[in-house]
């Protein structure tokens, strides 16, 4: 027997399936006994509590690990769920299941957002979980506990039992639901664990079955011969001493380079990619340095920030996004303004040219970080849509003293006029999750639509197409910075496609080293043909495959 998903990575994990325990029931609808601020009391001790136990996580997790689970602790302390929870207990409602309520009605707010707050979404959950146990007394569903090695098989897993994986025991990971941009997919890829997530909703295996998971293959093998075990057996060894091999820049094996870049959050996550191979930086986020704040940071502390990150790569190329944030992500200082649909609203370089101060101060401080070190500096803006926009920030930035500014391919609509924009730009990097998101009209982690985020579609591979071949033909660089680049398979045929450049989360820079080194260019251009060709994602998939 079979299961079939979407592979994360190329590894293959073979062991006996643990599954994870389904979530604590629904609370059921009824009154408190008439003390409501004993209820309340409750309820807060158990907030507390759980709020706690996420921060012991957080301080034992790592990177986006880290980030997911600090994210969790602030969700479980809003003050407008703490007042939601409140009013309904003084209703009469029990404690259990006004935590319940509310945190059901604050995720039906968020998934209606759309984009960055949909995300969230799916956080709450696991966090509402952890708060009616603490009131149960009962454990939190999680990850669980064994003696022997196994492979994990999860309805969708929560950032915070992914981030805290231990890596000596979970050999790999298989979800029902999800997709490759779920965080279950993207922290497999931090921790090179492998992963096979969507693998369906009726997916069940016995306890302590024996399984190959292949994530390059998306295959899940239930009670395989002894034969695939040796197989999968002998793929493990060469993969293990492949990452005791001197790491070598990104190539074909024809011998065209295809430079290999890391995707980050921080400065702090520069020396670790820097020692996985990165050659470079494909993607900087800067939000870190406004998300938290209540006013925009100083051209002082932002300089500070940006000159650290340079420092980690001398010489190389280093490519800054402007300040990614609008509508769905919120800043009092930017724009809180409330907006039917905040996925198309006033988010990045919309919301940056309204508010003209707070970009010229971002794009000061990388001029003087630029000037300060040897890095080779290159600077995008977010959610640009034409030639129009692209012009705009392209002269702002140059009269500015920036070298080298470019623009991110993330609406649909900039990829159709590429020719127009790369007449002005000197680079553009295509961000694949959101390109994905407004191609397919389908909101990314929402889970209704997620079978449609999926960036193999033909719809979306086209659109990359018209960017390289917009970049072939005026001598510019079209790279790649979504999660796209990290699926090796799908990483060939964006290269046949035209793009110059792959940016990835840094765990995934071996794995797709390995598989570009099997392929000449004209292999991935027939790989990349065959899947234009393809009717949907799955097809363009196996088109790609057996091409």
């Amino acid at each position: 027997m079979e299961l079939h998903g979407v592979g994360v990575g190329r590894g293959v994990a073979v062991g006996p399936v643990l599954t994870m325990p389904d979530p604590l029931p629904e609370p059921a609808e009824q009154q408190h006994g008439g003390d409501a601020a004993a209820e309340r009391a409750k309820v807060d001790e158990a907030i507390a509590a759980a709020a706690a136990d996420l921060t012991e996580r957080a301080g034992r997790a790592e990177g986006a690990g880290r980030e997911v689970i600090e994210a969790a602790i602030q969700m479980a302390q809003d003050p407008m769920l703490a007042d939601d929870i409140a009013a309904r207990i003084e209703a009469g409602t029990t404690g259990e299941r006004a935590v319940f309520e509310a945190f059901r009605s604050f995720q039906e707010q968020l998934t209606a957002l759309g984009g960055y707050m949909a995300e969230r979404a799916t956080d709450l959950g696991d966090v509402s979980q952890r708060i009616i146990a603490q009131l149960r007394g009962v454990p939190v569903p999680g990850v669980p506990d064994s003696p022997h090695p196994f492979i994990l098989l999860a309805r969708d897993l929560a950032p915070a039992d992914t981030a805290l994986l231990d890596l000596t025991k979970v050999l790999g990971l298989i979800t029902r639901d999800g997709g490759p941009t779920s965080h279950t997919a993207i922290l497999a890829r931090a921790k090179s664990i492998p992963a096979i997530v969507g693998v369906g909703a009726d997916a069940v295996v016995a306890e302590g079955t024996r399984v190959v998971l292949d994530a390059a293959a998306g295959l899940v093998t239930i009670d395989p011969s002894d034969e695939l075990v040796a197989d999968a057996e002998r793929r493990i060894a060469e993969r293990a001493a492949m990452a005791d091999a001197p790491i070598t820049d990104g190539a074909l094996a024809d011998g065209t380079t295809v430079p290999l870049l890391a995707n980050l959050g921080s400065p702090a996550e520069a020396a670790g990619a820097v020692e996985l191979g990165a050659e470079g930086v494909g993607l900087f986020r800067t939000e870190f340095l406004f998300l938290d704040s209540a006013t925009a940071p100083s051209v002082e502390a932002q300089q500070e920030q940006y000159t650290e990150l340079l420092k980690h790569f001398p010489k190389k190329k280093v490519v800054v996004r402007a300040l990614d944030a609008g509508a769905d992500k919120p800043l009092s200082f930017l724009n809180d303004a409330h907006e039917e649909n905040p996925a198309l609203g006033l988010r990045g370089l919309r919301a940056l040219r309204a508010k003209e101060d707070i970009l010229r101060d971002q794009l000061q401080a990388l001029k003087n970080a630029q000037d300060a070190t040897d890095a080779d500096l290159w600077v995008m803006a977010p959610m640009v849509a034409d030639a129009d926009e692209t012009a705009y920030f392209v002269e702002l930035g140059k009269s500015l003293g920036l070298r080298t500014v470019g623009v991110m391919a993330e609406v649909p609509s900039l990829a159709v006029v590429a020719d127009q924009v790369l007449e002005i730009a000197d680079f553009v990097s295509i961000g694949t999750n959101d390109l994905t998101q407004y191609t397919l009209a389908a909101d990314r982690m929402l889970g209704t639509v997620a079978s449609y985020q999926d960036p193999w579609h033909p719809a979306v591979l086209r659109l990359v197409k018209l960017l390289g071949d917009a970049g072939a033909a005026s001598g510019k660089s079209v790279g790649i910075c979504g999660e796209a680049a990290s699926d090796p398979q799908l990483a060939v045929v964006l290269v046949g496609l035209g793009a110059t450049t792959l940016s990835m989360t840094p765990a995934a820079l071996a794995d797709v080293r390995a598989e570009l080194a099997t392929v000449t260019l004209e292999q991935a251009r027939a790989r990349a043909a065959a899947a234009l060709a393809a009717g949907n994602a799955a097809g363009a998939r196996a088109a790609a495959a057996s091409a």
